[in-house]
């Protein structure tokens, strides 16, 4: 089993990171537009209210514990072939975090853990700014055994993190365009 880790500090809420991330609907802009990514069929479980007084929870569908979202997409440009993603969620807190386990997909094994983190940065200028630290954990097996960590060593790791490098700059420009 592999594990793989990033994390991105946004000048956004806690509340509107978890909220944008918790919302099935805004993983296929996250992906780049070559895979032309698509969301098949989401069969959301809403999680239970978000603690009262919480803000900027309520402004999308969140995809609680047990929501399954099955994604299309295509694994390399201009690719006929779509490979096909079951997804469940799991362990969902508000504000906290959720988790994605791989039902059906192209690894031998995914689990994505999304957690949220309250965190005030200062500015080359002195100014606080109040915002999140988004944290991605993953683990995955590759699929096709001693041939996937083959693939693994030459390319998959590498896709995994220009794939995360892509997702942050979707992210805030995603954000900025929502506030």
């Amino acid at each position: 089993m592999h594990s793989f880790s990033s994390e991105q500090w946004l000048p956004y809420p806690l509340e509107t990171v978890f909220s944008f991330f918790s919302d099935p609907a805004n993983l296929p802009p996250l992906m780049p537009e070559w895979q032309k990514a698509r969301v098949e069929h989401a069969l959301l479980v809403a999680p239970l209210p978000p603690p009262t007084g919480t803000a900027g929870t309520q402004r999308t569908m969140a995809a609680g514990s047990g929501s399954r979202v099955k994604l299309s997409f295509r694994p390399i440009p201009f690719s006929p072939v779509r490979l096909s993603w079951l997804a469940e969620i799991q362990d969902f807190e508000w504000n906290v975090s959720f988790s994605d386990y791989q039902v059906q997909g192209p690894f031998a094994y995914w689990k994505h853990r999304h957690s949220v983190h309250a965190e005030t940065r200062i500015g080359p200028d002195g100014v606080k700014t109040q915002g999140t630290r988004l944290v991605d954990e993953v683990n995955y097996t590759a699929p096709l055994g001693p041939l996937g960590e083959i693939a693994n060593a030459l390319f998959l790791r590498a896709q995994l993190r220009a794939t995360f490098a892509f997702r942050h700059s979707r992210t805030l420009e995603l954000l900025s365009q929502a506030r």
